[in-house]
């Protein structure tokens, strides 16, 4: 049996290899290496073609919405936050089309860290554009900085990783109104949204940590075994 194809999003950035520099598509191999590693075939997405997310939609079997820098906040209604990075217009269109695609087709999909915020961005949903701030403490940014996280049980993530997992993930934005279908399934001990699902999706999974990091694969497994049936 074919294994399933399993997209994955991919920054567009200046790179040097060798005595060049060019525009490239990037992406960690953590992630094409859990793909693989959980019997899928990776392949990345560069985000070039709005006209192209369809047929993405159409022929990939899943789809991973990969982390990386801030979303606009003008996508959301919500001022520019000077203190973020440098946004990538161009990113940020191409997965927001994507992802309403991915949902349109009930594509599976397996959205992390910034690619929960596009998830929940395409669902008409919005995010606090500085964490810190909204929560008065630092936690959530601190880079290497371990905290425990509760899990619905009865949630396809809980069911994938258990009812709590400690995470590390450093960031400065985080869900606020959730979008349309998508529900709260994670939460960090100050009650951060930190894993949502859609309902009534065949698997579509947002969380804000990541997942293809480390020796526990069983989320991205979820997602290829979901694309697989």
């Amino acid at each position: 049996m074919s294994r399933p194809l399993i997209g994955i999003t991919a920054y567009l950035e200046a790179a040097r290899w060798g005595t060049w520099v060019r525009e490239a598509v990037l992406s960690p191999p953590s992630y094409a290496r859990a793909v693989e590693k959980a019997g899928g075939l990776p392949v990345l997405l560069p985000p070039l073609n709005l006209g192209g997310v369809d047929d993405y939609a159409r022929e990939l079997s899943g789809v991973i919405f990969a982390g990386g820098g801030e979303l606009d906040p003008s996508l959301y209604g919500a001022a520019r936050e000077d203190r973020g990075e440098d946004l990538q217009p161009h990113r940020d269109r191409f997965e927001l089309a994507l992802a309403r695609a991915a949902v349109q087709a009930d594509l599976p999909l397996l959205a992390v860290a910034r690619g929960m915020h596009v998830l929940n961005v395409a669902q008409g949903g919005s995010l606090i554009p500085w964490l810190p701030e909204a929560v008065d403490h630092d936690r959530h940014v601190a880079a290497g900085r371990a905290h425990l996280i509760q899990i619905s049980v009865s949630s396809k993530l809980g069911k994938a990783v258990g009812d709590r997992a400690e995470v590390t993930a450093p960031h400065h934005q985080a869900l606020k109104r959730l979008g349309a279908g998508l529900q709260a399934v994670a939460w960090a001990d100050d009650q951060i949204v930190e894993g949502v699902e859609l309902q009534g999706h065949r698997f579509a999974v947002g969380v804000q940590w990541h997942p293809e990091r480390g020796e526990d694969n069983r989320l991205v497994e979820a997602l290829v075994e979901a694309a697989t049936g």
